[in-house]
């Protein structure tokens, strides 16, 4: 397998996160149930991530969801403002690409994300 350097990883990196921020309005990080029914809404800042350095990059700031749908989290994908979903992340207690306490959500419960990053691997 060829070997990524460090400027096409973050040309790529950045070419997939930029793809969040299409749309008039900022993107969203939503929490989905294994069929695809929204259990949390999170609003990423517009940018949605800063530039890559070294093939990752990071989200800003996210706003909370103070006020979930309820359900059991399966996977949580990002989507523009235009509702066009551009990545799906594993969501899991540990070992997923997005780790949380409780995969069981309540309705009215507040989901939140303290940090995100994207990663291109060299290879």
């Amino acid at each position: 397998m060829p070997t990524l350097e460090t400027a096409a990883r973050n040309a790529a990196c950045d070419a997939i996160v930029d793809l969040i921020d299409a749309g008039a309005g900022a993107g969203t990080l939503v929490f989905e149930t294994s069929g695809d029914v929204e259990v949390a809404t999170l609003t990423f800042s517009d940018p949605a991530f800063g530039n890559a350095a070294t093939g990752t990059a990071t989200a800003g700031s996210i706003t909370s969801d103070t006020n979930a749908t309820g359900g059991t989290i399966a996977q949580a994908s990002a989507y523009d403002s235009n509702s066009a979903k551009v990545i799906e992340f594993t969501c899991g207690t540990s070992g997923a690409d997005i780790n949380l306490s409780s995969l069981s959500i309540t309705a009215g419960d507040t989901v939140s994300c303290s940090s995100l990053t994207i990663t291109v691997p060299a290879s």
